[in-house]
């Protein structure tokens, strides 16, 4: 990849050297980590998040260099709870993603999703429609209408979630587990079901969380602190 010019995300930056910044980029040929150099000049204002660019890759190794990084659309301005949300989507994205996979499909999701939240739309469908997407695109998704022997999901049956297989049908309700008519609605983005959303979390958390390799995600904690209730 030898100048390669590409539209890209920052996704994670962190001080390299003297005055060069590690940079974490998202592009449609996927993550790419990149030295950028001069980071303290007017390239360091734009090495941050959510804001469109349009970035060239120079080098041929898994470490790039960025010749040239221009502004190319207007920054997604994000604030509180939407803040801490496209944080947690980076997060996944550093974690998640395989360095040079091509994902053209899931970065224009991401581009739309950081359009949503900067329009303040509701925060838990963009959330589990991005991490839904994500599963599937990196190979690890799973139907919700049917079971992991092909049964069609009943709306009456319970299920658990086996995340390397699918959904598996069991005999009564316990915590942890699912109600078929929660997962049709899934299965059709009814978001205004009954139980769908927070169905939609648990769900979500546990096809994640093999994946993550049992490190808590820093982003979730940090939202998880401007929720609890003010001490006295």
């Amino acid at each position: 990849m030898i100048g390669a010019t590409l539209p890209a995300f920052v996704l994670h930056s962190r001080a390299y050297r003297e005055s060069s910044a590690l940079v974490d980029f998202f592009t449609p040929e996927g993550r790419l980590r990149a030295v950028l150099r001069g980071a303290r000049g007017k390239a360091g204002t734009l090495a941050r998040p959510f804001l469109p660019l349009e970035a060239e890759f120079r080098g041929r190794g898994e470490l790039k260099n960025v010749g040239r990084l221009d502004s190319a659309g207007i920054p997604n301005l994000l604030g509180g709870e939407a803040l801490f949300s496209g944080l947690y989507l980076n997060e996944l994205l550093v974690r998640l993603l395989p360095a040079e996979d091509p994902q053209p499909a899931l970065f224009e999701h991401y581009a739309v999703t950081l359009q949503a939240l900067a329009a303040n739309r509701p925060l838990e469908p963009l959330l589990r429609a991005f991490e839904w997407r994500l599963l599937d695109q990196l190979g690890y998704g799973f139907a919700l209408d049917t079971d992991l022997a092909g049964q069609p999901i009943a709306a009456e049956g319970i299920y658990r979630l086996l995340p390397d297989a699918g959904l598996e049908p069991v005999g009564q309700l316990q915590p942890g587990l699912f109600q078929g008519r929660e997962l049709l609605a899934l299965a059709e983005a009814d978001w205004d079901a009954p139980g769908a959303l927070g169905a939609a979390k648990r769900l979500m958390r546990q096809a994640l969380a093999p994946h993550l390799g049992g490190r808590p995600l820093v982003s979730r904690e940090l939202f998880m602190t401007i929720k609890e209730p003010p001490r006295d």
